[in-house]
């Protein structure tokens, strides 16, 4: 019994047809363009940008997008090699699935869970503090112990915004993709127009002064001591510094967390209409228009507000009251409220799918994988997403710094995807693919090595909780998945086994 057993790819196409396991197929590449740019534009531009210009980089973090974003496009031609490939539900678990093996694709299934179960609990909370923001605007107040935890209010205990959010969303998502994403569509654009909102004015607060120094220099933290300190300078023993050029690196491997939406787009390949035309132009698409723009919201951030002073929790709409312009904040804060929504809606939508894959393979219970006749979802699987990513949101996140973790599963992922590539074309040149990384096998191998590298830069105590998390991983695998897979050609249920590819 083979823990590297593979899946054909014929065949996990073919399981798509399964009744009772048949999303609809109703998404257009417009829809995937705006589903990753609903995911991306997000905690990334209202909340990430102040709390790591303050903490890691200063304005230089502009510069720390960027390299997040060079990291995110070797790995998206990756995934858009693969999706257009292997249209089947399940991104990076499906892909290497029919090309590295069944444990590596476990290992990457249970580290995409990781990803999105938290980046949605996590940006949950980002958009508390905005809703939390807009409601004092207006007036109302919570009770300290139900409001979101901030520097301000240490006292918070269960976020109770975060958790009507998740409800709410939860229930959107069972209903059905094709309702998810009009309400997507709504919310993107309302986001986009705030974005480039706070761009063009902003630039009129921009003093040239807050960008000396552009590059901080670099200097001893307190953050970056003990298990708190990344895990290269641990290695080679670097002193523990803030700012400078490790602060870039450091700024991008966090920053990082605001791109880990295109990869939530190959999650819906299976619901696409044209997957091999429409799932590129989606990926590619997105990262492209949410760069620039992140670019841009750095250096007018950066730039209102000297960057030692920036507000962490709330970036956007702090910088506009700073400079006598509150109006402006609470137009910010329901823009963020809009925007960040759509991120948690999407972020669920992708563990949902990643979920309901791994279900369909039985390496998790089939019956629980099951979609609805009526709505084409799998609603039990919604069901239990939403209440992990409730509890992690409302409760959990407001005890531990849950960001880096999302991080570090994201980029497992992508290093793994992009050793995919090469070694599913050596194995099977004769697919057909309707898009190909340029220059492989060399690209592929250096976004391996560029996300391995962003991986070092997280801090110890990060690979503790994230070993932790694979241990529990291996431990199901290998106690239940290994035995019941598809692949052992015992069927159940009723159901026919999967073909075997080894």
């Amino acid at each position: 019994m083979s823990v590297l057993r593979t899946k054909s790819i014929e065949q996990s196409i073919k399981e798509t047809e399964d009744p009772d396991y048949a999303l609809k197929k109703s998404l257009s590449w417009l829809d995937l363009t705006v589903f990753g740019i609903g995911v991306i534009i997000g905690a990334g531009i209202f909340t990430f940008t102040g709390k790591a210009a303050k903490n890691y980089a200063g304005p230089s973090i502009a510069i720390s997008f960027v390299v997040a974003a060079i990291v995110c496009g070797l790995a998206a031609l990756c995934y858009a090699e693969f999706a257009s490939t292997v249209p089947v539900s399940g991104s990076a678990y499906t892909f290497s699935y029919a090309s590295l093996g069944e444990i590596i694709a476990w290992i990457i299934g249970w580290d995409l869970l990781l990803e999105l179960a938290l980046g949605a609990g996590v940006v949950s909370q980002g958009w508390s503090q905005y809703a939390n923001l807009l409601l004092g605007d207006m007036g109302l107040h919570l009770p300290d112990a139900l409001a979101p935890r901030t520097d301000d209010n240490p006292a918070g205990q269960f976020n109770l915004l975060a958790f009507l959010l998740i409800a709410v969303l939860t229930a959107l998502v069972a209903w059905g993709i094709k309702e998810s994403m009009r309400v997507n569509l709504v919310l993107v654009a309302i986001k986009l127009f705030i974005v480039l909102f706070v761009i063009v004015a902003g630039i009129a607060y921009i003093k040239s002064a807050n960008y000396s120094p552009f590059i901080p220099p670099a200097k001893a933290g307190a953050d970056t001591e003990g298990i708190k300190q990344p895990l290269i300078q641990a290695i080679f023993g670097f002193t523990p510094t803030t700012y400078g050029l490790g602060g870039i690196f450091a700024g991008a491997s966090i920053v990082f967390f605001a791109y880990i939406g295109f990869d939530v787009v190959a999650t819906t390949a299976e619901e696409a209409k044209r997957p091999q035309r429409d799932l590129p132009i989606g990926i590619i698409a997105s990262l492209v228009i949410c760069t620039v723009l992140y670019v841009a919201v750095a250096l007018v951030i950066t730039g209102m507000v000297k960057y030692d002073q920036i507000d962490p929790d709330a970036a956007l709409a702090t910088a506009f009251k700073d400079v006598g312009k509150a109006g402006y904040s609470t137009i910010i804060s329901c823009g963020a409220v809009a925007g960040l929504t759509t991120v948690v809606m999407t972020l669920i939508i992708g563990a949902t799918r990643v979920l309901f894959a791994m279900c369909r393979d039985w390496l998790l219970p089939p019956s629980f994988g099951r979609t609805n006749p009526r709505t084409g979802t799998p609603v039990r699987i919604t069901i239990v997403v939403g209440l992990v990513v409730a509890f992690i949101g409302s409760y959990l996140g407001n005890h531990i710094d849950l960001e880096e973790m999302v991080n570090i599963g994201t980029l497992a992922a992508f290093t793994l995807v992009s050793i995919a590539v090469p070694i599913l074309r050596r194995k099977r040149p004769d697919l057909k693919r309707s898009f190909t990384v340029p220059l492989s096998p060399v690209l592929p191998i250096f976004a391996a090595v560029a996300s391995v590298y962003l991986m070092l830069n997280l801090s110890i105590e990060t690979w503790i909780r994230f070993l932790a998390w694979m241990a529990l991983g291996f431990v199901i695998y290998f106690a239940y998945s290994m035995h019941n897979s598809r692949l052992t050609g015992k069927p159940k249920e009723g159901e026919l086994p999967s073909l075997t590819s080894t």
